[in-house]
């Protein structure tokens, strides 16, 4: 955008300095003959007295007679404090006062005038003077002190042979400053509890040998604790749901009306390490009921801290998800789920961001968000973290892949250091490990089957090679022979590919929905919607599909192109197969691909899944090729290009 364009759109409140001078020479125009602005003419009169934006919608104001303007100075300082990014403050002040706000820039204060009725200038004054307090406020806890420091024994040769001493930075007065405002910030704290377990009987009298053969029946678990230094003993699993919520009858309620009948193999061994108020590392596959592993917990530790929800001063568990798909199937469970009156507000990119912070002020107890939008009204001071308590990172590998761990890093500042973190993850790659260390403190970690790549179990994977000539031949025979019962997911590498497809499948009169980045939030949803209930059978997606699709009933997931890396191969087939269904995937793959065959062997193989003969010479060639280009590589002959091989 260009500084005149800039400039255009902030036209509404913000007039140039150079007007300044001319207006203070003008006489004062009186409140009537204040122009109803309207488009680019400034054309008098219109409906509903109000005004309307040069640059953008009508803002409207009050019906009656005009007040005069509410004129106050504001320092200059203040100034983009109040306008905001791209003036989305002044936008939310003026939309919730009816008003309408003008800067004036001067120097060294601005003037600001605010037409509407006394009773809303009043009330946007107030506003504006609480957010430059506010922003006082925050300057004065965040201000560290200027380094001291130490003598000048450093030296700097100048070009003209000339040497001047520099002073070194005194990096232990920083380090010492900066553990000063770290306990300055959160010295006001208010208390928090985090044990809340009450071991059963039948739960603490399990032996060595009965705990041992349940988790090993049970897809075998694997347990440890991550605390330097003298290990804590692993939590006997609960095997029923009563074992973990016997003193909490509202959950046990919430429970008997779903209708479940015993707890998962996660749920069971993750229960009674968070109820102790442990951090935790859940690894499992997708489709396994992490969710219900940290909301249960999660909404008992709300409830029963020192300090009552109403003064706490904001949220008391977060929720971060990679996805809004994700976001919004964590806030459908945790309505699902409600204890005691919790509230819980869904915060995500492309959803009605003004609607978003009207929910914040009213209060809300849990926030499920992305990243990316939640870090956006975090810099904007649209919402407190400092009272989180409660912390879940769902689905990290996938937050990691996407690129989110900037706007994590800078969410978690502040968080209050002392709070309660659980991570799920669905891989355990060094990334992930990585984060976990960072973020986490003396946690345990409960995987379920490996910690190495595997598909579910419940899943029978067909492997097609083919080429990319015969993709369109080989999916209209799968859909044709289809049952009417069948519900299948189509996963495309590209967003055009997924509007080709569908578009080829509509003009052969076969139903389809389309998922993908570029659609907008309500089309997304609305497929999600018809695809859930029935409406449309057949989902075409890219991988943002891959985690947070929590539909059960999917019987196939088909993967037209293979994705870009084994672990969403394994996040796509758990797509079908979950809460205890079996189903089947069918994946297309061509010689594009084969640098990922011998991955798919060893998934194929863990999984106890047939391999096809070709899979097994594609990986062989890829492996032969691999190894000429090494050995051309050394000995400093032109690689050549690959012969192509046809399948």
């Amino acid at each position: 955008m260009s500084r005149k364009e800039a400039g255009a759109n902030a036209s509404s409140w913000v007039v140039a300095s150079r007007r300044s001078s001319a207006l203070s020479q003008a006489p004062a125009r009186r409140p009537a003959e204040e122009p109803n602005r309207r488009g680019r003419g400034g054309r008098r009169g219109g409906r509903g007295g109000g005004w309307r934006d040069p640059s953008g919608p009508q803002q409207p104001v009050a019906d009656g007679p005009r007040e005069p303007p509410l004129c106050f100075g504001l320092k200059q300082d203040w100034v983009g404090v109040v306008i905001g990014r791209g003036g989305s403050k002044i936008r939310d002040i003026q939309s919730t006062t009816n008003t309408k706000i003008e800067i004036i820039k001067g120097c060294p204060e601005a003037e600001v005038k605010i037409f509407g009725s006394k009773t809303m200038q009043t009330k946007a004054k107030a506003v504006i003077d609480n957010l430059i307090k506010k922003q006082e406020n925050y300057n004065s806890q965040h201000r560290v002190d200027f380094v001291t420091f130490q003598p000048s024994v450093g030296r700097d040769v100048r070009t003209d042979g000339s040497v001047t001493d520099q002073p070194l930075i005194d990096w232990d007065q920083i380090r010492e400053d900066a553990l000063k405002w770290e306990e300055k910030k959160w010295a006001d704290l208010p208390p928090i509890r985090k044990n809340f377990y009450m071991e059963s009987e039948t739960t603490s009298s399990m032996s060595q040998a009965q705990i041992d053969n349940w988790r090993k029946e049970n897809y075998n678990i694997t347990c440890d604790d991550l605390k330097i230094g003298e290990k804590r003993p692993i939590p006997n699993p609960t095997c029923k749901f009563e074992d973990a919520f016997q003193c909490y009858p509202e959950v046990m309620e919430n429970i008997k009306k779903a209708g479940f009948q015993k707890p998962t193999p996660i749920q069971s061994q993750a229960w009674p390490v968070v109820l102790q108020g442990i951090d935790l590392i859940g690894v499992a596959q997708t489709g396994t009921g992490k969710t219900l592993s940290y909301l249960m917990p999660g909404f008992i530790h709300l409830d029963s801290q020192p300090v009552a929800r109403e003064k706490r001063n904001g949220p008391g568990m977060l929720v971060l998800t990679p996805t809004r798909e994700l976001a919004l199937q964590v806030q459908a469970e945790c309505s699902k789920y409600s204890y005691k009156g919790l509230k819980n507000v869904c915060i995500y990119g492309g959803g009605d961001r003004y609607g978003q912070i009207q929910d914040l002020t009213k209060g809300v107890d849990i926030i499920i968000a992305t990243p990316g939008r939640l870090n956006d009204l975090q810099m904007n001071n649209f919402v407190n973290l400092k009272s989180i308590t409660y912390l879940v990172l769902d689905e990290a590998d996938k937050m990691l892949d996407m690129g989110f761990e900037p706007q994590i890093t800078k969410i978690l500042l502040d968080v209050r250091p002392d709070r309660q973190t659980i991570m799920t993850s669905a891989t355990w790659p060094y990334a992930v490990r990585r984060l976990a260390q960072s973020y986490l403190k003396e946690p345990m970690i409960v995987y379920v089957d490996t910690l190495d790549l595997v598909a579910v179990s419940t899943v029978k994977q067909n492997i097609i090679v083919t080429t990319e000539e015969e993709k369109r031949s080989h999916i209209q025979t799968f859909l044709e022979s289809m049952s009417p019962k069948d519900k299948v997911i189509v996963f495309v590498s590209r967003k055009a590919v997924a509007d080709h497809l569908s578009s080829d499948l509509i003009l052969r009169h076969i139903s389809v929905e389309s998922l993908h980045g570029n659609r907008e939030q309500s089309d997304r949803e609305r497929a999600l919607e018809n695809f859930k209930t029935g409406k449309v059978r057949i989902l075409i997606a890219t991988d943002l599909a891959s985690r947070g699709l929590d539909v059960h009933d999917v019987t196939h997931v088909y993967n037209y192109d293979f994705p870009r890396n084994i672990e969403e191969y394994v996040h796509r087939v758990g797509r079908t197969g979950r809460a205890g269904r079996t189903g089947v995937s069918v994946t297309l793959i061509t010689r594009n691909d084969w640098r990922v065959a011998n991955e798919l062997i060893n998934i194929l193989e863990r999984a106890n899944q047939s391999i096809p003969e070709e899979l097994v010479l594609m990986a062989e060639r890829y492996k032969a090729n691999k190894l000429k280009k090494e050995m051309e590589k050394k000995l400093g002959r032109p690689q050549g290009k690959p012969k192509k091989f046809s399948y």
